[in-house]
């Protein structure tokens, strides 16, 4: 008999960045100055891709869609974000806990998102194991104190 492990997933946010992005900056783009504003939004309407799960954060981007980056919510430090389009959406940044940033530009619904983010993160925090002995790193014992 063959066991197979299910993993519960389920879709919070699936679909690419906001509509208006690609309008605003294609209306943007009928000037000189606004044309690789207008590029760059056809090229995230075209391949970037959002999919937000009750476990992880995947973004697919990058040149016809190649580039993918997936991030657990117990990597995630920081959650901070920054509204565009009037507040119809946002750019978010996810801080991990190695210092590394990952940039989402273009969320639609972005504070429904970061509100579901900061949730998950707050509780995979809570119920990660923590290391025995206290605040030592990675299971390495705080540094020894030298009496004087």
């Amino acid at each position: 008999m063959e066991n197979k492990l299910e993993i519960n997933e389920t879709v919070f946010y699936e679909g690419g960045p906001a509509k208006g992005d690609l309008v605003i900056n294609l209306l943007f783009g009928l000037t000189l100055i606004g044309i690789p504003f207008a590029v760059g939004a056809i090229v995230r309407a075209l391949w970037l891709r959002f999919r937000i799960t009750s476990r992880r954060i995947s973004v697919s981007g990058g040149w016809l869609g190649r580039d993918r980056t997936q991030v657990v919510y117990s990597q995630i430090r920081e959650v901070r974000s920054v509204p565009r389009g009037f507040g119809a959406w946002g750019d978010m940044v996810l801080v991990l806990n190695d210092g590394a940033k990952l940039e989402m530009r273009a969320v639609p619904r972005f504070r429904e998102l970061e509100t579901y983010i900061e949730e998950r993160r707050d509780s995979r925090s809570k119920t990660a194991p923590r290391t025995p002995g206290g605040s030592g790193a990675a299971g390495f014992a705080p540094p020894a104190r030298e009496s004087a």
